[in-house]
């Protein structure tokens, strides 16, 4: 059995919604931050999968999830910093417990 360009696209979709159902359902700050870095693994999958299938010359697949992977760091980084200082001030991390821009 061949693995063709169906099998990396279902388990995209597979890794897309499981993100997606850790940030709908989860209150817990950093476990919405491992959604978001489980969608974004979903999107470089896709990438690289339509890269290889429609156009194997080229490396703009490549690029572009490289681009996606230097964005996960920095989005996990700035994150993960916000979630501390959120914890310092606050002693919390629930997501609906932090209301600092509440009026």
């Amino acid at each position: 059995m061949q693995v063709g360009i169906t099998h990396y696209l279902v388990v995209s979709a597979l890794l897309f919604c499981l993100g997606l159902y850790g940030i709908l359902t989860r209150r817990n700050a950093v476990a919405i931050l491992m959604g978001i870095e489980l969608m974004l693994n979903a999107a470089n999958i896709n990438l690289v999968a339509f890269n290889r299938f429609v156009a194997p010359g080229a490396v703009a697949g490549q690029v572009f999830a490289l681009v996606i992977i230097t964005l996960a760091a920095c989005e996990a980084a700035v994150g993960l910093a916000l979630v501390m200082a959120a914890y310092r001030s606050l002693e919390t991390i629930h997501v609906d417990e932090i209301n600092l821009m509440k009026w």
